[in-house]
């Protein structure tokens, strides 16, 4: 841990503030939105263009990267980022907001991958999972701590918006002046979406219906906070709870994943979850029951996107799994764009804020019910032949899930070699 610590620490401490950055102006727009008097389905809109923006970034990086390098890629997109922070409050206009959102998921996306190759660069054989496990817990704390800055000023000014800007201004300098040499970047063609479906159906299905239920949680929360009626520091710590359940049900979840059949835990977990989002629509009014939903929801959604990769893992040789990685996270930002548009219809019909819930209960439910059908139809693999769970974060982009895939076979063959 201390190594990894020693030798990436800029690069942690630069992410750390890049996801305050990102964290802060999430939900800041929900509440802002709200202020401003944009409609339910409007705000959706403005939450899903971040997830057009962060999928094309993901495709198009590798090449930005390869044709003027990291340092350029990295620098030149941070800056693009936090000119559009301050630009949010100048035009308050959905149209305005939309394009500002498509660009900051396309820039974000891809420092994403400029600094996740920078970490995988920075990791060796033996502190690679404690070097993802780090990621993971920075990109959770940074969104956390962002909630928390959100009450150190009146949404309805320009103040919010300027912190994050100077924040992802600053988190540049660390990264750029203390990590060195460049490292070499090569990304694996992806494999077809046909070839990957006829692998595991379980993990297509999967990963796009969570696309749904993470980007509703990362794009929606707040506006659901606003749409419900509670107070900015609510709303903060209503956010922050979902990301805190995150970090705190990952590890035991990754924990029993390699101990049973991953299918029957993605049932419980999904399971679990849709009960948790039809507590949170039926009771959300009581706001210590509306934490413990946000909880519940946070820390089922985010493991299950590592079960499914782990899942889909097992059913694949181990030269496939880096192929696979840029097809599942292709699907699961699918889901993520449709998710806020179809949860602001839903929050805009009758159902009212409690739409919001109702949307996550139906993915879950429906992820149980079809991993309930999958198990029917092929056997499962016994638990001390299947691979490694690795936790990754939903937003991670296809450099870090490679990076877990790499770990995941290391881990694997390094078993194999001990004598029993």
């Amino acid at each position: 841990m201390f190594q990894v610590l020693s030798s990436a620490w800029a690069l942690l401490l630069g992410m750390c503030l890049l996801m305050v950055g990102n964290g802060m102006q999430g939900t800041l727009l929900g509440i802002r939105g709200g202020i401003e008097a944009f409609s339910t389905f409007e705000m959706s809109i403005v939450m899903s263009a971040y997830f057009v923006g962060f999928l094309g970034g993901s495709r198009m990086a590798p090449g930005m990267i390869r044709r003027v390098g990291h340092v350029r890629v990295f620098a030149a997109l941070a800056s693009m980022i936090s000119a559009v922070m301050i630009l949010y409050p100048t035009f308050p206009n959905v149209a305005v907001w939309s394009v500002g959102r498509v660009l900051i998921g396309f820039c974000f996306s891809a420092v994403y991958v400029t600094a996740e190759s920078w970490l995988n660069n920075a990791a060796t054989n033996e502190n690679r999972g404690q070097a993802l496990s780090l990621y993971m817990i920075v990109q959770t704390f940074g969104i956390v701590i962002a909630q928390a800055l959100l009450l150190t000023a009146d949404p309805s000014g320009f103040v919010l918006f300027v912190i994050p800007s100077v924040l992802v201004s600053v988190a540049v300098t660390p990264i750029l002046l203390s990590i060195s040499p460049t490292p070499a970047f090569d990304t694996t063609k992806p494999m077809s979406l046909r070839e990957l479906a006829g692998f595991s159906p379980l993990g297509c299905v999967g990963m796009f219906l969570l696309g749904g239920v993470f980007s509703a949680q990362f794009g929606m929360a707040s506006v659901y906070g606003a749409e419900a009626g509670l107070t900015v520091a609510q709303i903060s710590i209503f956010v922050a709870t979902f990301f805190v359940g995150s970090v705190v049900l990952q590890y035991p979840i990754g924990w029993v994943s390699d101990r049973m059949d991953r299918r029957l835990l993605i049932v419980i977990t999904s399971i679990i979850g849709g009960i948790g989002s039809v507590i949170g629509m039926l009771l959300g009014h009581n706001f210590s029951v509306l934490l413990l939903t946000a909880f519940v929801v946070g820390g089922m959604s985010n493991p299950l996107y590592s079960l499914l990769i782990a899942h889909t893992n097992d059913f694949l040789e181990p030269e496939d799994m880096a192929a696979a990685s840029g097809g599942m996270i292709f699907i699961n930002g699918l889901g993520a764009i449709l998710g806020p548009v179809i949860t602001g219809w839903m929050m805009g019909t009758a159902l009212g804020p409690g739409g919001f819930y109702l949307f996550t209960a139906v993915l879950f439910f429906a992820l149980a019910v079809y991993a309930s059908y999958r198990a029917t139809v092929r056997p499962a693999i016994p638990a001390d032949e299947t691979g490694n769970y690795i936790p990754i974060y939903p937003a991670a982009t296809t450099v870090a899930v490679e990076l877990a895939q790499e770990y995941a076979i290391e881990s694997e063959q390094t078993a194999e070699a001990e004598p029993t």
